[in-house]
């Protein structure tokens, strides 16, 4: 499977690490101890095993200090690597290179770590039809990538933000005045391709969603018993979706009651850099 990542973000988003990083002065220590000429080769190569995600980002940076360099990536983001297994070689400018190195890193471990933790949840459940997916709760500025590293895993992904799909919370229904009234204000409000969710901790709750009609219902940390007799209430008229504390070991309980999807805001809030090296040899 290809997965994308828009360009226009892509470039926007190194630009800016790589002026954070380099600051006013440029980086100092390369100007001071690498001769204008020297060429570098490198390999980054992982140190544990993993998922890949964030070549692209890697790529543009090297790529923004010096257009010449060669990126050449040696497997495709989702996939699976082994300690010692090479995931890209550069070759070009050692200033370039050298430069870029901790900027296309960071981008790579951070982006590879979300992709190999999902990779974990959705093996876990992979004998069940559930999808794990992803939430809000990323790293700001960086949740169009840690998405993208999540479809990179072989998860699914939640609403991107605020503005394209509605998500009625339990605040929103105090507010609102109750299940009923909130949905028949955001049906109101709305467009006809804007998808409606509602989150439930009741099954008394699902019981009013499935009066007044939604296109998914978020099930709010419910024991697998009452799930399952969610799931059944459903049957295939909204998308069911299970949320709340689900870990590596929860999870199979959860997907094996029938829900559609399960989100985990622990894929990108509390995923682990996953450990890759860049060693390099001036030539």
């Amino acid at each position: 499977m290809t997965f994308d990542l828009s360009p226009l973000l892509v470039e926007d988003a190194v630009r800016a690490a790589l002026a954070e990083d380099l600051g006013r002065a440029g980086d100092v220590t390369t100007q001071a101890t690498i001769p204008a000429g020297a060429g570098a080769k490198v390999v980054i190569a992982a140190r544990e095993a993993g998922v890949v995600a964030g070549l692209p980002l890697a790529r543009a940076a090297f790529a923004f200090l010096d257009p010449n360099v060669g990126f050449e990536a040696w497997v495709a983001d989702g996939a699976t690597v082994a300690p010692g297994e090479i995931v890209a070689r550069i070759e070009g400018s050692a200033r370039a290179v050298l430069s870029a190195e901790r900027v296309a890193l960071n981008y790579l471990g951070r982006l590879s770590g979300v992709a190999s933790l999902t990779a974990l949840y959705a093996a876990r459940i992979s004998h069940t039809k559930a999808k794990v997916c992803d939430t809000r709760k990323t790293t700001p500025l960086m949740r169009a990538f840690e998405k993208y590293a999540v479809r990179c895993g072989g998860g699914a992904n939640h609403r991107f933000g605020l503005d394209d799909a509605v998500l009625i919370k339990d605040n929103h229904i105090a507010v609102a005045g109750g299940v009923i009234p909130a949905l028949r204000a955001a049906k109101a409000y709305v467009g006809h391709l804007t998808k409606i969710e509602i989150e439930v901790d009741t099954l008394d709750q699902l019981g009013e969603v499935l009066t007044e009609g939604a296109d998914a219902v978020l099930l709010d940390n419910m024991r697998p018993d009452d799930l399952r007799r969610a799931v059944e209430m459903i049957g295939d008229r909204m998308v069911c979706e299970a949320s709340g504390g689900a870990t590596l070991d929860t999870i199979v309980a959860i997907a094996e009651t029938g829900v559609d999807l399960i989100s985990v805001g622990a894929l990108t809030h509390s995923a682990r850099v996953l450990d890759l090296g860049l060693d390099i040899g001036i030539s």
